[in-house]
Protein backbone atom coordinates (compact mmCIF):
# COMPACT_ATOMS: atom_id res chain seq x y z
CA UNK A 1 0.00 0.00 0.00
CA UNK A 2 1.69 3.33 -1.17
CA UNK A 3 0.59 6.24 0.83
CA UNK A 4 1.21 9.94 -0.69
CA UNK A 5 0.80 13.23 0.68
CA UNK A 6 -1.78 14.89 -1.34
CA UNK A 7 -1.11 18.72 -1.92
CA UNK A 8 -4.97 19.08 -2.95
CA UNK A 9 -6.33 17.58 0.43
CA UNK A 10 -3.40 18.21 2.44
CA UNK A 11 -3.95 15.13 3.73
CA UNK A 12 -1.64 11.80 3.89
CA UNK A 13 -3.48 9.42 1.53
CA UNK A 14 -3.50 5.72 -0.06
CA UNK A 15 -2.33 5.68 -3.07
CA UNK A 16 -5.86 4.20 -5.72
CA UNK A 17 -4.87 4.64 -9.00
CA UNK A 18 -8.39 4.96 -11.51
CA UNK A 19 -6.62 2.11 -13.32
CA UNK A 20 -4.21 0.00 -11.96
CA UNK A 21 -3.38 -1.50 -15.31
CA UNK A 22 -2.71 1.93 -16.42
CA UNK A 23 -1.28 4.18 -13.42
CA UNK A 24 -0.65 7.88 -15.23
CA UNK A 25 2.30 10.35 -13.58
CA UNK A 26 3.02 13.71 -15.13
CA UNK A 27 6.03 16.13 -13.73
CA UNK A 28 6.36 19.33 -14.84
CA UNK A 29 10.36 19.21 -16.45
CA UNK A 30 12.36 21.60 -17.72
CA UNK A 31 12.42 25.22 -19.35
CA UNK A 32 15.25 24.72 -22.17
CA UNK A 33 17.52 27.79 -22.43
CA UNK A 34 20.04 26.77 -19.72
CA UNK A 35 21.67 24.43 -17.49
CA UNK A 36 20.42 22.39 -14.75
CA UNK A 37 20.97 23.62 -11.64
CA UNK A 38 21.17 21.19 -8.89
CA UNK A 39 17.90 22.14 -7.41
CA UNK A 40 16.47 21.56 -11.06
CA UNK A 41 17.99 17.72 -10.55
CA UNK A 42 15.95 17.55 -6.90
CA UNK A 43 12.25 16.79 -8.73
CA UNK A 44 14.18 14.47 -11.36
CA UNK A 45 15.40 12.09 -9.18
CA UNK A 46 12.69 12.01 -6.64
CA UNK A 47 9.75 11.76 -9.15
CA UNK A 48 12.21 9.31 -10.42
CA UNK A 49 12.26 7.10 -7.77
CA UNK A 50 8.19 7.22 -7.34
CA UNK A 51 7.94 5.96 -10.63
CA UNK A 52 10.58 3.07 -9.97
CA UNK A 53 8.48 2.39 -6.99
CA UNK A 54 5.28 2.25 -8.89
CA UNK A 55 6.23 0.27 -11.23
CA UNK A 56 7.95 -2.26 -8.34
CA UNK A 57 4.12 -2.65 -6.78
CA UNK A 58 1.95 -2.37 -10.46
CA UNK A 59 4.29 -3.73 -12.83
CA UNK A 60 6.66 -1.96 -15.79
CA UNK A 61 3.96 -2.30 -18.36
CA UNK A 62 1.13 -0.77 -16.24
CA UNK A 63 2.91 2.61 -15.40
CA UNK A 64 3.41 5.64 -18.20
CA UNK A 65 5.32 8.40 -17.06
CA UNK A 66 5.32 11.58 -18.77
CA UNK A 67 7.74 15.03 -18.12
CA UNK A 68 7.05 17.70 -20.48
CA UNK A 69 9.98 19.76 -21.85
CA UNK A 70 8.71 23.55 -22.48
CA UNK A 71 10.77 24.41 -25.57
CA UNK A 72 8.69 28.62 -26.23
CA UNK A 73 9.19 30.75 -23.57
CA UNK A 74 10.38 34.35 -23.18
CA UNK A 75 14.15 33.40 -21.36
CA UNK A 76 14.46 31.42 -24.69
CA UNK A 77 13.47 34.37 -26.74
CA UNK A 78 15.98 36.28 -25.04
CA UNK A 79 18.51 34.62 -24.97
CA UNK A 80 18.09 34.02 -28.78
CA UNK A 81 17.75 37.55 -28.80
CA UNK A 82 21.03 37.99 -26.94
CA UNK A 83 23.13 34.84 -28.92
CA UNK A 84 21.78 35.67 -32.04
CA UNK A 85 21.12 32.00 -32.36
CA UNK A 86 18.16 30.18 -33.40
CA UNK A 87 16.05 29.24 -31.18
CA UNK A 88 15.74 25.81 -32.49
CA UNK A 89 19.61 25.26 -31.76
CA UNK A 90 19.41 26.65 -28.38
CA UNK A 91 16.48 24.18 -27.27
CA UNK A 92 17.75 21.25 -29.02
CA UNK A 93 21.40 21.61 -27.48
CA UNK A 94 20.01 22.52 -23.85
CA UNK A 95 17.63 19.77 -24.10
CA UNK A 96 20.84 17.49 -24.64
CA UNK A 97 22.45 18.77 -21.88
CA UNK A 98 19.41 18.21 -19.58
CA UNK A 99 19.30 14.65 -20.76
CA UNK A 100 23.14 13.86 -20.41
CA UNK A 101 22.86 15.69 -16.80
CA UNK A 102 19.70 13.57 -15.52
CA UNK A 103 21.06 10.33 -17.25
CA UNK A 104 24.41 10.83 -15.11
CA UNK A 105 22.35 10.70 -11.66
CA UNK A 106 20.76 7.65 -12.59
CA UNK A 107 17.07 9.57 -14.09
CA UNK A 108 15.62 7.20 -16.12
CA UNK A 109 14.06 8.48 -19.15
CA UNK A 110 10.61 8.98 -19.04
CA UNK A 111 7.30 7.15 -21.42
CA UNK A 112 6.77 10.79 -22.51
CA UNK A 113 8.89 13.61 -23.21
CA UNK A 114 6.08 16.25 -25.00
CA UNK A 115 7.69 19.44 -26.40
CA UNK A 116 5.53 22.10 -26.06
CA UNK A 117 6.01 23.56 -29.74
CA UNK A 118 4.90 19.96 -30.71
CA UNK A 119 1.12 20.44 -28.97
CA UNK A 120 0.28 23.76 -30.57
CA UNK A 121 -2.46 22.51 -32.32
CA UNK A 122 -3.86 21.01 -29.05
CA UNK A 123 -3.27 24.16 -27.28
CA UNK A 124 -5.54 26.41 -29.28
CA UNK A 125 -8.07 23.37 -29.50
CA UNK A 126 -8.54 23.89 -25.65
CA UNK A 127 -8.44 27.66 -25.93
CA UNK A 128 -11.71 27.65 -28.05
CA UNK A 129 -13.45 24.99 -26.40
CA UNK A 130 -12.63 27.57 -22.90
CA UNK A 131 -13.91 30.49 -24.92
CA UNK A 132 -16.88 28.79 -26.26
CA UNK A 133 -17.47 27.64 -22.14
CA UNK A 134 -17.34 31.05 -21.19
CA UNK A 135 -14.29 30.93 -19.16
CA UNK A 136 -12.17 32.84 -21.56
CA UNK A 137 -11.96 35.97 -23.44
CA UNK A 138 -9.86 36.98 -26.79
CA UNK A 139 -8.81 41.19 -25.88
CA UNK A 140 -6.79 42.66 -28.20
CA UNK A 141 -4.87 39.53 -30.07
CA UNK A 142 -4.78 38.36 -26.53
CA UNK A 143 -7.30 35.40 -24.98
CA UNK A 144 -7.05 35.44 -21.50
CA UNK A 145 -8.75 32.77 -18.56
CA UNK A 146 -11.45 34.51 -16.81
CA UNK A 147 -10.28 33.24 -13.16
CA UNK A 148 -13.98 34.46 -11.93
CA UNK A 149 -15.90 31.83 -14.01
CA UNK A 150 -14.38 29.22 -12.13
CA UNK A 151 -15.03 28.67 -8.68
CA UNK A 152 -12.54 26.34 -7.52
CA UNK A 153 -10.08 28.59 -8.11
CA UNK A 154 -7.45 28.78 -5.63
CA UNK A 155 -8.32 25.48 -4.06
CA UNK A 156 -4.50 23.71 -4.21
CA UNK A 157 -3.00 26.93 -3.19
CA UNK A 158 -5.05 27.97 -0.35
CA UNK A 159 -5.90 31.42 -1.02
CA UNK A 160 -8.93 33.09 -2.39
CA UNK A 161 -8.95 36.08 -5.18
CA UNK A 162 -8.77 38.67 -2.86
CA UNK A 163 -5.92 37.84 -0.87
CA UNK A 164 -4.15 36.79 -4.25
CA UNK A 165 -4.64 40.27 -5.45
CA UNK A 166 -3.66 41.80 -2.41
CA UNK A 167 -0.05 39.82 -1.75
CA UNK A 168 0.88 39.04 -5.27
CA UNK A 169 2.43 41.14 -8.46
CA UNK A 170 0.30 40.45 -11.12
CA UNK A 171 0.22 42.35 -14.77
CA UNK A 172 -1.76 44.90 -14.98
CA UNK A 173 -3.30 45.55 -18.06
CA UNK A 174 -6.06 47.23 -19.99
CA UNK A 175 -7.48 44.32 -21.79
CA UNK A 176 -7.52 42.15 -18.49
CA UNK A 177 -11.16 41.85 -16.98
CA UNK A 178 -9.67 41.24 -13.54
CA UNK A 179 -5.83 41.67 -12.51
CA UNK A 180 -5.65 37.94 -11.97
CA UNK A 181 -6.80 36.68 -15.25
CA UNK A 182 -4.00 34.87 -16.59
CA UNK A 183 -2.96 34.57 -20.37
CA UNK A 184 -3.64 31.60 -22.72
CA UNK A 185 -2.69 32.78 -26.15
CA UNK A 186 -0.77 36.06 -26.58
CA UNK A 187 0.76 37.78 -29.89
CA UNK A 188 4.04 36.79 -31.15
CA UNK A 189 6.10 40.02 -31.14
CA UNK A 190 9.13 39.49 -31.79
CA UNK A 191 9.28 35.91 -30.42
CA UNK A 192 8.12 32.71 -32.62
CA UNK A 193 4.75 32.87 -33.65
CA UNK A 194 2.19 30.23 -34.93
CA UNK A 195 -1.07 30.92 -37.04
CA UNK A 196 -4.76 30.90 -34.54
CA UNK A 197 -8.34 32.28 -34.67
CA UNK A 198 -6.59 35.19 -32.26
CA UNK A 199 -3.54 36.28 -34.99
CA UNK A 200 0.01 35.05 -34.92
CA UNK A 201 1.20 34.35 -31.72
CA UNK A 202 2.41 31.71 -29.17
CA UNK A 203 0.69 30.00 -25.58
CA UNK A 204 1.13 31.20 -21.90
CA UNK A 205 2.85 29.16 -20.20
CA UNK A 206 0.24 27.39 -18.36
CA UNK A 207 -2.09 26.09 -21.14
CA UNK A 208 1.15 23.94 -22.34
CA UNK A 209 0.89 21.06 -19.51
CA UNK A 210 -2.90 20.81 -19.61
CA UNK A 211 -3.22 20.37 -23.36
CA UNK A 212 -0.67 17.79 -23.37
CA UNK A 213 -1.45 15.91 -20.14
CA UNK A 214 -4.95 16.12 -21.63
CA UNK A 215 -3.58 14.46 -24.95
CA UNK A 216 -1.59 11.95 -23.11
CA UNK A 217 -3.12 11.07 -20.59
CA UNK A 218 -6.88 12.05 -20.79
CA UNK A 219 -9.11 13.86 -18.67
CA UNK A 220 -8.07 13.29 -15.14
CA UNK A 221 -5.04 10.88 -14.40
CA UNK A 222 -3.16 9.63 -11.33
CA UNK A 223 -0.27 11.93 -9.88
CA UNK A 224 0.74 15.39 -11.42
CA UNK A 225 4.29 16.29 -9.88
CA UNK A 226 6.29 19.13 -9.50
CA UNK A 227 8.70 21.42 -7.60
CA UNK A 228 6.45 23.33 -4.76
CA UNK A 229 7.84 26.53 -6.41
CA UNK A 230 4.99 25.81 -9.44
CA UNK A 231 1.97 24.96 -7.02
CA UNK A 232 1.15 28.94 -7.61
CA UNK A 233 0.29 29.94 -10.09
CA UNK A 234 1.33 26.98 -12.04
CA UNK A 235 -0.28 24.38 -10.97
CA UNK A 236 -3.21 26.56 -10.05
CA UNK A 237 -3.87 28.33 -13.57
CA UNK A 238 -3.40 24.04 -14.96
CA UNK A 239 -6.50 23.09 -12.40
CA UNK A 240 -8.16 25.62 -13.63
CA UNK A 241 -8.24 25.67 -17.33
CA UNK A 242 -8.55 22.07 -17.61
CA UNK A 243 -11.33 21.42 -14.89
CA UNK A 244 -13.34 24.37 -16.63
CA UNK A 245 -12.50 22.85 -19.81
CA UNK A 246 -13.40 19.02 -19.06
CA UNK A 247 -15.74 19.82 -16.80
CA UNK A 248 -14.51 17.19 -13.65
CA UNK A 249 -13.85 18.18 -10.47
CA UNK A 250 -10.34 17.13 -10.32
CA UNK A 251 -7.28 17.41 -13.44
CA UNK A 252 -5.11 15.13 -11.25
CA UNK A 253 -6.10 12.69 -8.05
CA UNK A 254 -2.80 13.22 -6.30
CA UNK A 255 -0.29 16.34 -6.10
CA UNK A 256 2.90 15.95 -5.23
CA UNK A 257 5.55 18.93 -4.85
CA UNK A 258 8.57 18.56 -3.63
CA UNK A 259 10.54 21.12 -1.41
CA UNK A 260 13.03 23.64 -2.33
CA UNK A 261 17.02 23.50 -2.17
CA UNK A 262 19.61 24.99 -0.35
CA UNK A 263 23.51 25.22 -0.23
CA UNK A 264 25.32 24.84 3.36
CA UNK A 265 22.41 26.96 4.97
CA UNK A 266 21.35 29.68 2.85
CA UNK A 267 19.32 30.27 -0.59
CA UNK A 268 21.24 29.06 -3.76
CA UNK A 269 21.65 32.40 -5.89
CA UNK A 270 24.40 33.56 -8.23
CA UNK A 271 24.10 36.78 -5.90
CA UNK A 272 25.80 34.50 -2.98
CA UNK A 273 28.01 32.89 -5.06
CA UNK A 274 26.72 29.49 -4.11
CA UNK A 275 24.92 28.86 -7.41
CA UNK A 276 25.93 25.74 -9.00
CA UNK A 277 24.80 23.58 -11.48
CA UNK A 278 24.46 19.30 -12.11
CA UNK A 279 27.67 20.19 -14.94
CA UNK A 280 29.61 21.81 -12.47
CA UNK A 281 29.55 19.43 -9.77
CA UNK A 282 30.08 16.38 -12.19
CA UNK A 283 32.61 18.54 -13.96
CA UNK A 284 34.15 18.77 -10.42
CA UNK A 285 34.30 14.80 -10.45
CA UNK A 286 31.74 14.58 -7.74
CA UNK A 287 30.44 11.45 -9.34
CA UNK A 288 26.06 11.61 -10.46
CA UNK A 289 25.83 8.78 -7.93
CA UNK A 290 27.04 10.71 -5.09
CA UNK A 291 24.86 13.53 -5.85
CA UNK A 292 21.59 11.41 -6.37
CA UNK A 293 22.62 9.76 -2.58
CA UNK A 294 22.54 13.03 -1.08
CA UNK A 295 19.42 14.87 -3.02
CA UNK A 296 17.53 11.57 -1.87
CA UNK A 297 19.04 11.58 1.94
CA UNK A 298 16.30 14.51 2.87
CA UNK A 299 12.33 13.76 2.72
CA UNK A 300 11.56 15.13 -0.76
CA UNK A 301 8.79 17.22 1.37
CA UNK A 302 11.16 19.05 3.50
CA UNK A 303 13.74 21.97 2.29
CA UNK A 304 16.82 20.11 1.49
CA UNK A 305 20.81 21.34 2.38
CA UNK A 306 23.50 20.71 0.03
CA UNK A 307 26.60 20.31 1.92
CA UNK A 308 30.09 19.44 2.00
CA UNK A 309 29.83 17.08 4.41
CA UNK A 310 26.69 15.31 3.34
CA UNK A 311 28.60 14.86 -0.20
CA UNK A 312 32.20 13.25 1.71
CA UNK A 313 29.23 11.16 3.68
CA UNK A 314 27.72 9.85 0.58
CA UNK A 315 30.76 9.33 -0.99
CA UNK A 316 32.32 6.91 1.72
CA UNK A 317 28.73 5.42 2.28
CA UNK A 318 28.40 4.51 -1.33
CA UNK A 319 32.26 3.32 -2.05
CA UNK A 320 31.52 0.74 1.18
CA UNK A 321 28.38 -0.61 0.17
CA UNK A 322 30.16 -1.03 -4.03
CA UNK A 323 33.05 -2.84 -2.39
CA UNK A 324 30.05 -5.07 -0.62
CA UNK A 325 28.53 -5.69 -3.37
CA UNK A 326 30.92 -6.03 -5.77
CA UNK A 327 30.41 -9.37 -8.36
CA UNK A 328 26.93 -9.82 -6.33
CA UNK A 329 23.88 -10.66 -7.63
CA UNK A 330 20.72 -8.68 -6.59
CA UNK A 331 18.31 -10.25 -4.97
CA UNK A 332 14.80 -8.76 -4.08
CA UNK A 333 14.06 -5.56 -2.32
CA UNK A 334 13.58 -5.55 1.42
CA UNK A 335 10.42 -4.84 2.80
CA UNK A 336 11.90 -2.32 5.16
CA UNK A 337 12.89 -0.50 2.68
CA UNK A 338 10.03 -1.22 0.37
CA UNK A 339 7.47 0.06 3.49
CA UNK A 340 9.81 2.87 3.22
CA UNK A 341 9.62 4.38 0.28
CA UNK A 342 5.68 3.59 0.11
CA UNK A 343 5.08 5.55 3.27
CA UNK A 344 5.11 9.30 0.83
CA UNK A 345 8.40 8.13 -0.45
CA UNK A 346 10.77 8.17 2.80
CA UNK A 347 13.90 7.78 1.17
CA UNK A 348 15.56 9.06 4.00
CA UNK A 349 14.22 6.25 6.03
CA UNK A 350 14.99 3.97 2.99
CA UNK A 351 18.48 5.23 3.36
CA UNK A 352 18.47 4.25 7.01
CA UNK A 353 17.33 0.61 6.23
CA UNK A 354 20.06 0.39 3.28
CA UNK A 355 22.30 1.20 6.83
CA UNK A 356 20.95 -1.93 8.38
CA UNK A 357 21.12 -4.10 5.52
CA UNK A 358 24.93 -3.31 5.14
CA UNK A 359 25.73 -3.67 8.98
CA UNK A 360 23.68 -7.72 8.72
CA UNK A 361 25.84 -8.07 5.85
CA UNK A 362 23.19 -8.87 3.47
CA UNK A 363 24.82 -7.76 0.06
CA UNK A 364 22.36 -9.51 -2.08
CA UNK A 365 19.34 -7.40 -0.11
CA UNK A 366 21.18 -4.41 -0.18
CA UNK A 367 22.06 -4.03 -3.95
CA UNK A 368 18.69 -4.80 -5.12
CA UNK A 369 16.93 -2.17 -2.29
CA UNK A 370 19.48 -0.01 -3.28
CA UNK A 371 18.90 -0.47 -7.09
CA UNK A 372 14.91 0.35 -6.31
CA UNK A 373 16.60 4.21 -5.20
CA UNK A 374 18.48 4.47 -8.03
CA UNK A 375 21.48 3.48 -6.33
CA UNK A 376 24.41 0.80 -6.67
CA UNK A 377 22.97 0.37 -10.56
CA UNK A 378 25.91 -1.50 -12.32
CA UNK A 379 26.23 0.97 -14.75
CA UNK A 380 27.22 3.53 -12.30
CA UNK A 381 29.83 2.30 -10.62
CA UNK A 382 32.54 3.64 -13.00
CA UNK A 383 33.71 6.43 -10.14
CA UNK A 384 34.40 3.91 -7.50
CA UNK A 385 38.26 3.94 -9.10
CA UNK A 386 38.23 6.95 -10.83
CA UNK A 387 40.62 8.79 -8.18
CA UNK A 388 43.38 10.18 -9.46
CA UNK A 389 46.26 8.07 -7.52
CA UNK A 390 49.68 9.48 -9.47
CA UNK A 391 50.35 12.43 -6.84
CA UNK A 392 50.27 9.53 -3.40
CA UNK A 393 52.57 7.60 -6.39
CA UNK A 394 54.88 10.67 -7.10
CA UNK A 395 54.72 11.54 -3.14
CA UNK A 396 55.65 7.91 -1.87
CA UNK A 397 58.30 8.23 -4.43
CA UNK A 398 59.75 11.04 -3.56
CA UNK A 399 59.71 9.38 0.29
CA UNK A 400 61.69 6.35 -1.06
CA UNK A 401 64.15 8.47 -2.85
CA UNK A 402 64.63 10.18 0.91
CA UNK A 403 65.06 6.92 2.67
CA UNK A 404 67.59 5.85 0.35
CA UNK A 405 69.38 8.92 0.82
CA UNK A 406 68.83 8.63 4.80
CA UNK A 407 68.25 5.26 5.08
CA UNK A 408 65.53 5.79 7.31
CA UNK A 409 61.95 4.07 6.35
CA UNK A 410 60.07 4.86 8.55
CA UNK A 411 58.22 7.18 6.71
CA UNK A 412 57.60 4.91 3.63
CA UNK A 413 56.11 2.22 5.56
CA UNK A 414 53.82 4.71 7.48
CA UNK A 415 52.78 6.00 4.43
CA UNK A 416 52.25 2.03 2.48
CA UNK A 417 50.35 1.51 5.48
CA UNK A 418 48.19 3.99 5.29
CA UNK A 419 47.61 3.46 1.65
CA UNK A 420 46.44 -0.47 2.44
CA UNK A 421 44.20 1.02 5.22
CA UNK A 422 42.34 2.75 2.00
CA UNK A 423 42.38 -0.16 -0.03
CA UNK A 424 44.94 1.35 -2.55
CA UNK A 425 46.83 -1.48 -3.94
CA UNK A 426 50.75 -0.98 -3.72
CA UNK A 427 53.34 -2.26 -5.52
CA UNK A 428 56.59 -0.93 -5.53
CA UNK A 429 59.83 -1.64 -7.64
CA UNK A 430 62.98 -0.59 -9.26
CA UNK A 431 61.27 1.17 -12.10
CA UNK A 432 59.23 3.15 -9.88
CA UNK A 433 55.40 2.89 -7.84
CA UNK A 434 52.39 1.68 -9.11
CA UNK A 435 48.84 2.36 -7.52
CA UNK A 436 45.22 0.93 -7.80
CA UNK A 437 42.15 0.99 -6.38
CA UNK A 438 41.22 -2.19 -4.98
CA UNK A 439 37.39 -3.62 -3.85
CA UNK A 440 37.70 -1.80 -0.46
CA UNK A 441 38.96 1.43 -1.75
CA UNK A 442 37.68 4.74 0.74
CA UNK A 443 38.73 7.83 -1.25
CA UNK A 444 38.18 9.64 2.37
CA UNK A 445 41.24 7.81 4.15
CA UNK A 446 43.23 9.71 1.65
CA UNK A 447 42.48 12.95 2.97
CA UNK A 448 45.74 14.48 4.41
CA UNK A 449 48.73 11.77 3.25
CA UNK A 450 50.02 14.05 0.91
Amino acid sequence: MIKLHNNLTRKLEEFTPIDKNNVRIYACGPTVYDRAHVGNGRPSVVFDVLVRLLRHVYGDEHVAYARNITDVEDKINQKAAETGREISDITQETTGWYHDDMDALGVKRPDHEPFATAYIPEMIEMIQELIAKGHAYPAEGHVLFDVRSYEAYGALSRRTLDDMIAGARVEVAPYKRDPMDFVLWKPAGDGPGWESPWGVGRPGWHIECSAMSRKLFGDVFDIHAGGIDLQFPHHENEIAQSCACTGQDVMANYWVHNEMLQVEGKKMSKSLGNFFTVRDLLDQGISGEVIRFVLLSTHYASPMDWTEKKRKEAEKTLRKWRSMTDGVVAAHPSLEVVEALSNDLNTAGAIAALHGLAKSGDAAGLKASAQLLGLLDDHMGDWVNAVDLSIYADHLLSLRDEAMANKDFSRVDNMKTALLSAGVEVRMSKDGVDLSAGSGFDASKLEGLV
